[in-house]
């Protein structure tokens, strides 16, 4: 029976997305694919010499047939043969928001890794073209295999009530994340509307969020939030609006849906599947975000159907079938 190695390593510098990936198709990979055997390696921090030096011995001494790197911190000097995961190129693509070093790292280990891999896979079909535009990446070997929302996020659970209605961005602030445009969008809604904006994770935007709030319309930062917390906002929210410059797969837009709360988002940043089941808007664009934010807020008949087609297609969607088609992969080359 081949054994597949999979690198499950979630340092510190992994997203939460990629660490959801990770554990997930792990988990599932025994039970979807037994034709494999399979061993896991989680030790190691991202760019040390456990990873650099370690990871790749290890994985030559249990002679694994095909090793899986499920993220892209991986060995420069990987041996033997391998699949890669890279869900999207934002650093490359936005590198003005992010450390120095970044982009030499990736048109050098990742561009080596993702070049000699055998097989390299994406989860969404926007990120092929950059795959193939920044590294140079044969498109006949890329496999685009979407994500899935977690089992917790489809039970049923009693939504959250707030003062006013709300809003919600669910992730990190970073800048690439723009949450400038959503503030500004919610902030220019006419004052009929009394509708707060709730955003998870600690409030680190400058006096933002008080700057745009009045007494009728809060912007309030929810900081750190619980799964089941989590699940209750999104049910009680009007939409989950995102404003991201670019997103690989982002796993709160089918989550949302899962909870029974439509997406607003920008042409850049929603998932392939739930494109049709989502209002949508340019990158950047203020004017026509708000726009989208009146769309739900005034019509109900709208938001229950975005709601109802965009269940209908996350409900199509698993970790189960993820795992699947991963071991897919693997048994094309082993």
């Amino acid at each position: 029976m081949p054994l597949v190695g999979l690198d499950a390593r979630c340092g510190r510098r992994v997203s939460v997305g990629m660490a959801t990936y990770t554990r997930e198709v792990v988990r599932r990979l025994p039970l979807v694919a037994p034709e494999f055997d399979y061993r896991v390696y989680t030790e190691g921090e991202n760019l040390g010499f456990a990873e650099q030096v370690l990871l790749p011995l290890e994985m030559r001494r249990d002679r694994v047939d095909l090793a899986h790197h499920l993220a892209h911190y991986v060995p420069m000097f990987a041996g033997g043969r391998f699949v890669f995961t890279i869900h999207d190129v934002i650093h490359l693509r936005f590198k003005q928001f992010f450390h120095a070093y970044i982009e030499p790292y990736y048109m050098t280990v990742v561009r080596r890794a993702s070049r000699r891999a055998e097989r390299v896979i994406t989860s969404d079909e926007r990120t092929v073209g950059d795959l193939v535009h920044y590294f140079g990446i044969d498109p006949a070997k890329i496999r685009v295999i979407p994500l899935a929302p977690r089992a917790r996020f489809f039970e049923p659970v009693a939504p959250h009530r707030g003062e006013r209605p709300y809003l919600i961005n669910v992730g990190n602030h970073r800048e690439h994340k723009d949450i400038p445009t959503l503030v500004r969008a919610w902030a220019a809604l006419p004052e009929r509307y009394e509708v707060d904006l709730y955003l998870t994770g600690r409030d680190d935007l400058g006096g933002m969020l008080q700057a745009h709030s009045t007494p009728k319309r809060r912007a309030i930062a929810l900081g750190d939030v619980s799964d089941d917390a989590l699940a209750a906002y999104y049910a009680g929210a009007s939409a989950l609006v995102h404003p991201a410059l670019l997103e690989g797969f982002g796993l709160p837009f089918v989550e949302a849906l899962a909870s029974g709360c439509p997406v607003i988002a920008t042409t850049e940043s929603i998932p392939q599947p739930i494109r049709d089941a989502s209002l949508l808007f340019a990158p950047g664009d203020v004017e026509g975000a708000r726009a989208q934010i009146e769309r739900i807020l005034d019509d109900e008949a709208l938001r229950t159907s975005l709601i109802e087609r965009g269940g209908q297609i996350v409900r199509g969607l698993s970790w189960e079938k993820t795992a699947r088609a991963v071991a897919d992969v693997y048994a094309e080359l082993v």
